[in-house]
């Protein structure tokens, strides 16, 4: 993630001051990324709903979304509250302010104030936050109903990004076709979902809240588990589910080729035997990645955890 800024964006002290400190909180933006990341979780709350998009939510909760960027942030970076404004850094009063398309809207309370400006997009993974002042040149001078306005191309030309487009965990489900999503979700059991999600999304990184809205019941991790899970089930078609909180199986991931699970993350690959040398060696036998169409060969060996 790399911190953004324009060189030619008249000198305002505050925002360089409130930037500091937001830069000093999280230089590489992993925390604000965590808070993206569990604040659409939230939403969906896929445990629940089966949810997983945001054209699913009502529009009441999609409005809701910035209020809980905005509460997230706060917890996550331990941020003060704010006497006029939601927030005080570096003493400074700064608003914040969500939008998933771009467009904030700026009530007239927060003229002359500084903006921290949020955007999201899950489908891209990616998060974009940054600063700017509402002064009258960096506005428009037209006005919705509520008396809201926005910033005019100067305006934003003048945001000073701290990170743009910046990544953050990925929604598997938004990155496989729709209908794949449909053929998972529509087994009939919490644990047949699971095993068509870890057949179908092959090497890709699998987060604990995807587990859980294709699961759809408590304890959904154990249905991810040997011992009647899927990666018992599953081995038996050369199925590996290899778990980002081992550190061997991390290395493991990376040694085949395969994506590499962070914590709290799962990844499915499909293995089949190697000739000696020429595959990574797990349990004694040579394995390799299965290619496209090649398919079960035999049963994946049993990976350690340690």
């Amino acid at each position: 993630m790399t911190l953004l800024g324009l060189a030619d964006t008249p000198r305002d002290q505050g925002i360089g001051e409130v930037a500091a400190v937001l830069r000093d909180l999280d230089p590489e933006g992993r925390r604000m990324a965590k808070v993206f990341r569990a604040t659409f979780d939230q939403l969906y709350d896929g445990q629940h709903t089966g949810r997983y998009r945001l054209d699913q939510l009502f529009k009441t909760e999609k409005t809701h979304f910035g209020t809980l960027i905005e509460i997230n942030l706060q917890r996550e970076l331990e941020i003060a509250d704010g006497e006029v404004m939601d927030f005080k850094i570096a003493g400074h009063e700064v608003d914040c302010k969500y939008s998933h398309t771009g467009h904030w809207m700026l009530p007239v309370e927060s003229f002359g104030h500084i903006m921290l400006l949020t955007q999201a997009d899950d489908a891209r993974a990616a998060w974009s936050a940054g600063l700017v002042r509402v002064t009258e040149e960096n506005r428009r001078t037209s006005e919705n109903r509520d008396r809201k306005t926005g910033l005019n191309a100067l305006g934003r030309s003048r945001i000073l990004w701290l990170h743009r487009d910046a990544s953050m965990q990925p929604n598997a489900l938004l990155q496989l076709p729709r209908p794949v999503v449909d053929a998972i979700m529509s087994g009939r059991s919490g644990q047949a979902r699971l095993n068509e999600l870890f057949r179908r999304a092959v090497n890709r990184r699998l987060s604990r809240a995807i587990i859980a809205t294709v699961a759809q019941q408590s304890g959904y991790m154990k249905r991810a588990r040997d011992n009647g899970g899927s990666r018992g089930t599953l081995r038996g078609e050369g199925y590996l589910i290899l778990g980002g909180d081992y550190r061997i199986q991390r290395d493991l991931a990376a040694a085949l080729g395969a994506v590499v699970p962070e914590p709290g993350e799962l990844v499915s690959v499909q293995v089949v035997p190697a000739a000696p040398g020429e595959g990574v060696t797990i349990g004694g036998s040579s394995w390799r990645l299965a290619r496209p169409g090649e398919g079960a060969v035999a049963p994946a060996p049993v990976v350690p955890r340690r």
